[in-house]
């Protein structure tokens, strides 16, 4: 991923786990990282999103819940909160008005 991609990614992510979340009602980080490849998100790096989920967790927009793994490893899963149902249903739609009025003014900027 370039530097740039990498910049514009950060102004997203947040929003872009909670609809993950909001979709799936619960998931793990890896399935996570999956899931956001297939969503044209790609190459995000555990250590980007691991301290992304930590910190949401943190801030009381998800819940995180450790479970015995099935031959394999425990896993953490993570969930919406009541507090990030909101923050997805507030910041979403705000986030999408911003990003139609920055793509209308670059491609202007490019058709000129």
């Amino acid at each position: 991923m370039t530097a740039k991609r990498t910049q514009w990614l950060r102004g997203v992510l947040d929003l872009a786990v909670l609809a993950l979340l909001a979709e799936s009602g619960e998931d793990y980080g890896y399935a996570l990282l999956q899931r956001l490849d297939r969503a044209g998100l790609p190459d995000m790096k555990a250590g980007t999103l691991y301290p992304l989920l930590n910190r949401l967790t943190a801030d009381g927009l998800l819940r995180a819940e450790w479970r015995a793994g099935e031959g394999g490893p425990g896993r953490k899963f993570f969930s919406l909160t009541d507090e990030g149902r909101e923050a997805l249903a507030v910041q979403g739609p705000e986030w999408a008005a911003f990003a139609r009025t920055a793509v209308a003014v670059v491609e202007r900027g490019v058709k000129a």
